[in-house]
């Protein structure tokens, strides 16, 4: 018998708006960093940033992964996880 490396089912990354007044975030890992303008996350699909205006966290749980955002969200960006580093390393790498 040999062995097996269980790991962790990845979690599901989802994102609904409603009326760009509500947003909520499924297979959220991390959050980088927040204000009332921009808030940045770290997704089970890589480095996600929100900005808008009004901006606040009404629920962030850590076990679910889940995040839900309220406040007017004007723009949503992703950044794969390998591209993440400065200037010269994607210019270069």
């Amino acid at each position: 018998m040999g062995y097996e490396e269980r790991t962790a089912p990845a979690k599901p990354h989802r994102l609904v708006i409603d009326e760009r007044a509500r947003l909520t975030v499924t297979g959220v890992e991390e959050v980088g960093s927040f204000d009332e303008d921009r808030i940045e996350l770290v997704t089970v699909k890589g480095r996600l940033t929100i900005i808008g205006e009004g901006l606040h966290i009404g629920k962030l749980s850590v076990e679910t992964g889940e995040l839900s955002v309220e406040g007017r969200v004007t723009e949503l960006g992703y950044e794969d996880e390998r591209t993440v580093g400065g200037f010269w390393s994607r210019l270069f790498g």
